[in-house]
């Protein structure tokens, strides 16, 4: 039997930002925070530069690779080959809304087609030993939400997937942008409860608009798991709690600055193999969010990272920027409190 990781905080599959580069960064940050792939196509998989598309660092576990496609044989080959890059769940992407994604009937738009993802999980499940999941919305377009999302997981769990991700929005195919879908369709969270209270043997994952720790909690007492996206990427840093916070693991959280420290031998290794600096600094610039010396640290790399031949000085300049931007932020608040 492989083995069953928790899926009780998770960070998102997003296109363009979680990258491998990105996963390992935050890797660093929390060692049990379940990680995703951005969506690889099944013909991706197959055809393409599979290193280059799905390689990953053994450090990146646990971790699963989601999938695009509505072609039961081919997903379940591309299942297949991503079991064998050991990946340690295939995940199914259903709610993706972006045009691109439609025109090739996947994402999104299967919401419609519950019998089809039905035999595209029969075939991945298979093809593979490691759990196949589900990545799915609440609806989309003029579907009734409870209706639909009660339609589709009753069909894709008969096929034996018991886990599913839900974005509590409906994705709207027409009239709203990618973009926009992340936002304007109104968030039902009590509908995802409901489901797990009607459906409690399944693994209820819930995702969608969830910013911070205590939202994470105050799901987490309805359902099985949570997922977030932007507020893991755009704030790191955020993940620094999971381990001790979600997973009650005893230890002393990392400071910013050690990881920093602790991503400089991963950075010179993916400058030998040829990647460049700017590359993976896009992923770090949020590790400051909101502390002083955090516009100093992203316009350093706005500067310098993009440069032919940057190379980890760059990253040590940055942070001994905001290290002195740190340290007259402390004489600034000591000599208030001297002088009150």
């Amino acid at each position: 039997m492989p083995k069953q990781h928790s899926h009780a905080f998770c960070v998102a599959p997003m296109m363009d930002w979680t990258d491998r580069h990105d996963r390992f960064f935050l890797r660093l940050i929390s060692s049990r925070a379940f990680l995703y792939t951005e969506m690889v196509t099944a013909l991706a998989v197959i055809f393409g530069d599979r290193e280059k598309l799905i390689g990953f660092d053994a450090a990146e576990h646990p971790i699963a690779l989601q999938l695009g496609g509505s072609d039961p044989a081919k997903l379940a080959e591309a299942a297949r080959i991503g079991e064998g890059f050991g990946y340690d769940e295939i995940n199914l992407n259903v709610g993706c809304p972006s045009d691109r994604v439609q025109s090739g009937r996947f994402g999104a738009c299967l919401m419609a087609e519950p019998e089809l993802v039905a035999t595209c999980v029969n075939e991945m499940r298979n093809a593979v030993s490691v759990p196949v999941t589900v990545k799915c919305r609440i609806g989309i377009d003029d579907q009734d939400e409870e209706e639909a999302l009660a339609h589709f997981v009753d069909h894709v769990s008969s096929a034996g997937c018991s886990t599913f991700i839900v974005h509590a929005r409906k994705a709207w195919l027409a009239g709203l942008s990618p973009k926009e879908n992340r936002d304007i369709p109104p968030l039902n969270y009590a509908l995802v409860y409901r489901l797990k209270q009607q459906r409690p043997e399944l693994e209820i994952i819930i995702n969608g608009g969830i910013a911070d720790l205590d939202q994470c909690d105050a799901h987490l007492a309805h359902v099985d798991g949570v997922m977030l996206g932007r507020a893991a990427y755009q704030n790191p840093y955020i993940l620094n709690e999971v381990d001790s916070r979600i997973f009650a693991e005893v230890g002393l959280p990392s400071s910013r600055d050690d990881i920093v420290e602790r991503l400089l031998p991963y950075v010179e290794r993916k400058l030998a193999a040829g990647a460049r600096l700017n590359h993976i600094t896009r992923h770090i610039m949020g590790l400051y969010h909101q502390v002083p010396g955090a516009k100093l640290w992203r316009r350093h790399f706005s500067d310098h990272a993009h440069k032919a031949g940057a190379g980890t000085e760059v990253i040590l300049e940055a942070l001994a920027l905001v290290q002195a931007a740190q340290a007259q932020h402390s004489r600034e608040v000591q000599d208030t409190l001297e002088t009150a």
